[in-house]
């Protein structure tokens, strides 16, 4: 527990890669901490080492689990073998000696800093100590304590959205005190939401919006994300896992008190949609939107264009991000396209690994069709059969889906954000602003896109499915030279929350919190599918073989949950919504499908069009893996509680 409560020294422990911290503060280093906030530029340098422990495992493809822990990708034995963390926790090889994932206890280690607490700590200094600076202003101090304790605000989330109830550390414990008194119990979950939601709003009273901030403050919390954080954080206390949840009816701490309640409470809820709402507002005020704004040579390429943008960050400049974080070297969201391009051309793409990563089938059906349909709802998708072949012949696709050639039903008439984030054999992938950059997938084996070998092995990356992720790539940047080319744009830091996740918000909320859905769910909900090209979900619907889901709770809470499952499809939010909805050991227990890859033909690809298993790797054990085990060793040192199952 010494390790979880007791103050940091400084920041060049972290910043030259020291693996460990005194738990005893002599009175000399409590003098050298107190110089450091003699001056701004020292202020800044910790601001900034408080701020790294985003930086290493946020945005990062191997160390956020988030991104490849879930049922969205396939991948084989050549990723698997690296020993990424998203991979071996959707294999249900978590356990409590060494977790992966863990930001708990883990200070170092081949992911960077991931211990929260130390973090956390170093917060507790920094809000502190700022005030003696003698060169700053008033209002820059302020503004610096806020960004700070949105950010403290920002690790206890992680933390309890991993773990569940926490330790809550106000302030840093005095290293004198005996170390009895320093084994804190953990606290009820809505107390660990509670103080979440207070920092946030403390947070949001100083801080400025996002683009009055200096260029060199815009990886900094804001007033927007502020606000944003908090709802999220709302979001989570309303939800299945913490809201009243029965499987944790006997939780308690160390001291036999309740770590959760009992009942359900709606008013929950509430407080959430309420909060997603006012940071919309803010948002808006300070000219904060969806992205809809660009223009391309046809509608269909517009819309599509408008939803590459949403998650296009370069150079920290967005309409619609409101928190970004740039990961360490490549890791960010230049770091996915390493393992999702086709490395098809002879040239300096010697960096590209190959396509080692590819969507789930179900991933590829989740989208809907061109009438904002699930497929299994639209009566003119299909025709019963949506693997059948058949021939586009609709100038509306044009340059997307390649016209009078025999392909799968599922590839045509679908909606935008499915052409944008999916390449499918025989439709066009735009990799530069020529024709000549206008890729025709052809996926067979043997073909441009296709496998080369005939098996499948371990030692070299293969595409699995038969579809390719476009999202984190830009259609301006030419295939050719396309990782120097990405290094010219500058910065391309991770949008880690942006407006679109707040109309969901207020969506879902609104909806869970009503008997029956009205105009704020549909209008929230209706923003997002305006930008997406589809019709609103009351016209949608009004088109449905089940037409009376959208005007049901029950129905909606499906329509929203797929709307947030197409939205933000491999961004990291899936991984995490379905253990908050508690569906996770529904869906995540499902093998994954996907196309004959080492089929030669389209008879031999499509395996006569019926689908083959291309991953029965992932387990989720309920209700053990809804959280994360706490380091077996800190349950020794600290007299913590283990979570249920561990």
């Amino acid at each position: 527990m010494k390790r979880l409560l007791l103050v940091l020294l400084i920041p060049l422990f972290l910043l030259l890669g020291c693996d460990s911290f005194l738990d005893i503060v002599p009175e000399e280093d409590m003098t050298t901490l107190n110089s450091v906030f003699e001056t701004r530029d020292d202020a800044l340098l910790w601001l900034q080492s408080c701020y790294t422990f985003l930086q290493n495992s946020t945005p990062c493809l191997s160390g956020n689990e988030a991104f490849l822990g879930a049922d969205e990708v396939v991948t084989g034995d050549y990723q698997r073998n690296r020993g990424w963390i998203g991979l071996n926790i959707g294999a249900g090889l978590q356990n409590a000696l060494d977790p992966y994932g863990d930001i708990w206890s883990k200070r170092y280690g081949s992911y960077g800093k991931r211990d929260y607490y130390a973090g956390i700590n170093l917060c507790n200094v920094f809000i502190d100590k700022i005030d003696q600076v003698y060169n700053m202003e008033a209002y820059e101090k302020r503004e610096w304590k806020a960004e700070i304790k949105a950010l403290k605000a920002y690790m206890y989330f992680e933390l309890v959205r991993h773990y569940g109830p926490i330790i809550l550390v106000p302030e840093n414990l005095d290293p004198n005190l005996d170390i009895h008194d320093m084994q804190v119990p953990r606290s009820h979950v809505d107390t660990c939401f509670n103080a979440i939601v207070r920092l946030c709003d403390e947070a949001a009273a100083d801080l400025t919006s996002l683009d009055l901030k200096e260029s060199s403050r815009r990886a900094y919390f804001s007033k927007e994300s502020a606000l944003a954080l908090k709802a999220i954080a709302l979001l989570y206390q309303a939800s299945d896992l913490f809201n009243g949840n029965l499987d944790y009816i006997n939780f308690v701490n160390k001291n036999g008190e309740p770590l959760f309640s009992s009942t359900k409470d709606k008013e929950k809820w509430k407080r959430a949609a309420e909060a997603a709402e006012e940071a919309i507002q803010v948002c808006l005020e300070n000219g904060k939107h969806l992205v809809n704004d660009q223009y391309a040579s046809t509608t269909l390429q517009t819309y599509m264009l408008n939803i590459e943008r949403s998650i296009q960050t370069w150079g920290f400049l967005s309409d619609e991000a409101l928190l970004m974080i740039k990961g360490k070297g490549t890791e960010g969201g230049d770091d996915f396209f390493f393992y999702t391009l086709p490395d098809i051309t002879i040239d300096p793409n010697h960096y590209l690994t190959g396509t080692s990563m590819s969507p789930s089938l179900k991933m590829v059906e989740m989208f809907y069709t061109v009438n904002g349909l699930p497929i299994d709802q639209d009566p003119s998708f299909g025709g019963g059969n949506i693997y059948a072949m058949t021939q586009e012949t609709d100038p509306y696709y044009t340059d997307v889906v390649v016209m009078r050639e025999d392909i799968p039903v599922l590839h045509t008439r679908r909606e935008p954000r499915f052409y944008a984030t999916i390449a499918a054999d025989r439709c066009y992938w735009r990799l530069g602003k020529n024709i000549d950059n206008l890729y025709k997938v052809e996926a067979y084996r043997g073909e441009t896109f296709g496998l080369k070998e005939k098996r499948i092995n371990s030692t070299a990356p293969q595409n699995l499915s038969g579809y390719w992720i476009k999202k984190w790539t830009s259609s301006d940047i030419p295939l050719f030279n396309y990782v120097n080319n990405v290094k010219g744009m500058g910065d391309y830091p991770y949008p880690v929350i942006r407006i679109a996740e707040l109309y969901l918000i207020a969506a879902e909320a609104w909806n869970e919190y009503l008997t029956t859905p009205d105009n704020r769910v549909y209008d929230n909900l209706n923003e997002i599918r305006k930008r997406a090209g589809i019709p609103t979900v009351q016209e949608s619907w009004a088109m449905a073989r089940d037409k009376n889901k959208v005007n049901s709770q029950v129905g909606m809470r499906e329509i929203i949950r797929q709307e947030w499952n197409i939205e933000f499809a491999f961004e990291g939010r899936r991984y995490w919504n379905l253990r908050r909805w508690k569906t996770a050991h529904l869906e995540m227990n499902e093998n994954q499908y996907g196309w004959n890859v080492l089929g030669d033909t389209r008879e031999k690809f499509y395996n006569n069009s019926r689908p083959v298993i291309v991953n029965s790797k992932n387990k989720f054990v309920a209700p053990r893996d809804y959280l994360y085990p706490i380091r077996s060793e800190e349950i020794l040192i600290s007299g913590c509680v283990q979570n249920p199952g561990w």
